[in-house]
């Protein structure tokens, strides 16, 4: 039984390109890139966390304030 097996790969602006050849710089920059856009969706999310928060709290602020 044969059992095929697709090289891991990454698609950048539309062209796909198989990790096994990119070179240690690329991989290097890939890593950094991945790296940061998953800060950034973390950042995005405490984003929104806090703006709830400081809706939150302006809105038991202005309640205490005319109450």
């Amino acid at each position: 039984q044969l059992a095929i097996t697709k090289m891991p790969s990454i698609t950048i602006d539309g062209k796909e390109y198989d990790l096994d050849d990119l070179n240690e710089d690329a991989k290097a920059n890939l890593a950094s890139l991945q790296f940061t856009q998953g800060e950034l969706k973390r950042l995005q999310a405490q984003t929104a966390v806090l703006k709830t928060a400081e809706a939150a709290y302006s809105k038991a602020l202005n309640q205490q304030l005319e109450g």
